[in-house]
């Protein structure tokens, strides 16, 4: 049997079976290379139960484009789907759609039309759009998925710790309860949202980034069970790491053992010109903690020394501390504001696993099929209004006001341009009664964010480091409102359509529902 970690695993057969099965049927009927197009997008937010979102950060495009360059439909995907049976105990796969798959399975045909990791995104705008041959364009519906929405909701997460920190740093330390290998993708995703480091070193080498980690509890209660003490064990990693001296001082007690030993040992430090990089605290009240230690840090003149927390942290814990320390720091003498940049938070359980939301509802739809030439929209009707698709080939401005927030995202056909148009109509998705119009007078500046990624079998342009994507996320957070950016019940911001594709959606709804009272007279 092969390894789990073999990349047999996460080649071409790195997707759902009923991708294949309907693939097989295209084929069969003479549709696989027909032309389509589906949008990929989310219906709501993260809601984790006592705080919500107000905004995503796209992540994992990426690992998309990766997977698509490097899978292929070989000898060995292929013998698997022939060994498949129908409950016949017939070949579940023709040989002749096998042989087909064997030369074409590949994404050379696919185009990618994507937002950029690192923006900020909102229910209901395409992250990806992805258009091409029906069955290849359906068998890459499970990996894309895969990968944006779990990176998404991880950068997610991780963009709002780093709100909530005002300043200071956010490490992420997830991968010991992550769900298997997905700690890779949610560690890459989390430094795409904010985090500075990750304590994950193979993910770190693969970022080109220093992993970040301090030792555990298990180094100081070794000491302590062979007849040694506290400050022995502190002094034995200040020896081996005399520059990157940061220390766990929870084991006994914080304030009566740990942060005075450890004090201790970086006056020691000290006179043998070494500077030590801080403390990690792991349990307790971590607010006054970080207080007293910062006092005590401070009298024995270490004012910059780093004050790590751990311990299930998530935005709401971190706010929270940062909140207390604002208002209980200056009766202890310390300044808040400078002990809040002063703290990193280093954070797991909760960001990679994205406690309280542990799935992002990304959706992969058929807009619009290619026939004779031309582009028929495609729709999808359900009895939910939320779940109604947007039909056809689109396009997605984001509009900015007078103040350069943006205000709106703004979905419309292709064919579409929004050059002259005064005042700009928005309607809402679902209700074609609520409209917002905005005087051109009051708009900053509109900009397309679908761009062409893929094409022809290759990438069209360079993935941006990681830097370019932080300065991303930083640039597009700032320019939302501080009501969208609140932790919880943030303001809604507006998703909308043109009065074009609102006009397009309610004549196909009409003739959906037409179909339906004809077949009912029938």
């Amino acid at each position: 049997m092969n390894s789990p970690y073999s990349d047999a695993a996460y080649g071409f057969l790195f997707t759902d079976m009923y991708q294949f099965t309907m693939a097989q049927l295209y084929w069969r009927l003479g549709m696989h290379e027909k032309q389509v197009q589906f949008d990929h997008f989310f219906r709501g937010y993260p809601d984790y139960g006592s705080h919500q979102a107000g905004y995503c950060i796209c992540a994992g495009l990426e690992w998309v484009v990766d997977w698509m360059e490097k899978s292929r439909f070989g000898e060995a995907e292929r013998d698997y789907l022939a060994a498949q049976t129908s409950r016949s105990g017939d070949g579940l796969f023709q040989k002749e759609f096998l042989d087909w798959l064997s030369k074409e399975g590949d994404f050379s045909g696919i185009t990618l039309d994507a937002v950029g990791e690192g923006r900020v995104v909102h229910p209901d705008v395409p992250l990806t759009v992805v258009t091409g041959p029906l069955a290849m364009a359906q068998v890459l519906e499970t990996p894309l998925l895969n990968q944006i929405n779990y990176q998404t909701l991880v950068a997610t997460k991780a963009s709002r710790i780093l709100e909530s920190a005002r300043g200071g740093m956010l490490l992420e330390f997830g991968l010991r309860r992550a769900q298997e290998r997905g700690a890779n993708a949610g560690a890459r995703a989390a430094l795409v949202g904010g985090a500075s480091f990750t304590s994950n070193v193979a993910l770190s080498r693969m970022m080109d980034l220093p992993a970040k980690g301090t030792h555990g509890h298990s180094m100081v209660q070794l000491f302590l069970a062979l007849g040694a003490e506290e400050i022995d064990a502190f002094r034995a990693y200040a020896e081996v790491y005399p520059d990157d001296c940061l220390l766990l001082v929870d084991t006994i007690d914080t304030l009566q053992s740990g942060v005075p030993n450890a004090i201790r040992v970086f006056e020691e430090l000290r006179r043998k010109g070494h500077e030590p990089m801080g403390i990690r605290l792991d349990s307790g009240d971590l607010a006054y903690l970080s207080i007293q230690a910062a006092r005590m840090l401070d009298e024995a003149g270490f004012p910059e020394t780093g004050i790590v927390l751990s311990n299930n942290l998530d935005e709401l814990v971190v706010w929270q501390i940062v909140t207390q320390i604002s208002e209980e720091a200056p009766r202890y003498g310390v300044d808040a504001d400078r002990l809040i940049r002063r703290l990193s938070y280093g954070v797991g359980t909760r960001l990679i696993s994205s406690w309280g939301e542990p799935a992002l509802g990304g959706v992969y739809k058929l807009v619009a099929v290619k026939d004779k030439n031309r582009w028929k929209p495609a729709i999808k009707r359900t009895e939910t209004a939320e779940k109604t698709t947007n039909p056809g080939e689109k396009k997605v401005w984001r509009i900015y006001d007078s103040r350069g927030k943006a205000t709106a995202d703004l979905i419309g056909l292709a064919e579409e341009s929004l050059d002259g148009v005064d005042p700009l109509v928005l309607v809402h998705p679902e209700d074609a009664a609520r409209r917002r119009t905005i005087p051109a007078a009051s708009i900053s500046g509109t900009e397309e964010l679908l761009e062409r990624v893929w094409a022809g079998g290759r990438l069209l342009r360079p993935h941006p480091d990681l830097e370019e994507l932080r300065q991303t996320r930083r640039k597009d957070v700032d320019r939302l409102d501080a009501g969208v950016r609140r932790l919880m019940y943030p303001h809604i911001y507006h998703v909308s359509l043109t009065p074009r594709l609102w006009d397009l959606k309610r004549e196909l709804l009409a003739a959906c529902a037409e179909g339906l009272k004809n077949k009912e007279t029938e």
